[in-house]
């Protein structure tokens, strides 16, 4: 069986910056973001807080997604965050 791998969407307390990535393991990579152990955007702009993400069964389908939505307006991720969670929540607990 193969691992899941995971297209997020995380963003700041105040949700001003909205950051997309992928990985293999959610809990792990959304725990360094947390804890700055990334170098890099999401440690200068304070970017902690996950608040989307979808479950790939293969690495290309979910690096494909990730490039449309990087490659999207911030409006569109506005609207594919509010579309599962209208309160913006960190979702991390969840996971």
């Amino acid at each position: 069986m193969k691992d899941n791998t995971y297209v997020y969407i995380m963003t700041n307390k105040w949700n001003t910056v909205v950051y997309t990535g992928v990985t293999n393991d959610l809990k792990r990579r959304v725990f360094e973001h947390k804890e700055k152990l990334v170098e890099g955007f999401t440690r200068k702009y304070n970017i902690d807080k996950l608040v989307y993400y979808e479950v790939f069964n293969d690495p290309e389908n979910a690096i494909a997604r990730e490039k449309q939505i990087k490659g999207g307006s911030r409006a569109g991720k506005i609207d594919l965050i509010n579309s599962l969670n209208m309160s913006w929540r960190d979702l991390y607990d969840e996971i």
